[in-house]
């Protein structure tokens, strides 16, 4: 093979440069950044946490979490909970309501409740939610649905499953 002459070099080259110019190849890998997105978003499924909440949290915190004369706007106070913090207020906060009765008792919803209904007249106090099978198991997909209604994530009404 001969040697090439210096105009058929650069003739080589400007169309290898023009043939290289129009074949960009991105390096980015998009794994990361999907798992950063992923990582921001609250654990748990919207879908199913908008379920527990129709069946659960509604009736007094009202059908859009917004609140009532009875409960608080939800949406706002979420804007400022962590999973950790939310858990811990839905699954143990009021265990101080409950030191003073008898282990027998402390279990029992019927226990729990009771007292509440007595009181006509005043606001009702959000009862305890450990011993609630289906709020104990989705209380992460419960924080997944408000935390994304008070983030404008999911609108009103029923979430896509």
């Amino acid at each position: 093979m001969r040697p090439l002459t210096a105009p058929a070099r650069l003739i080589v080259a400007t169309v290898a440069t023009l043939l290289l110019a129009s074949c960009a190849v991105e390096w980015e890998n998009p794994k990361p950044a999907r798992q950063l997105a992923q990582g921001e978003q609250p654990p748990g499924s919207a879908y199913l946490g908008w379920r527990v909440y129709q069946d659960r949290c509604a009736a007094c915190h009202g059908v859009d979490a917004q609140g009532t004369a009875n409960a608080p706007h939800l949406l706002r106070r979420l804007q400022t909970l962590g999973p950790r913090e939310f858990v811990s207020l839905v699954l143990y906060r009021y265990d101080a309501t409950l030191q003073g009765e008898p282990a027998a008792t402390r279990g029992s919803r019927e226990a729990q409740v009771a007292p509440l209904m007595e009181r006509r007249n005043q606001p009702l106090a959000m009862p305890a939610w450990r011993d609630e099978p289906r709020v104990n198991a989705h209380v992460l997909d419960l924080y997944a649905y408000l935390s994304a209604r008070a983030e404008g994530r999911v609108g009103a009404g029923k979430p896509a499953p």
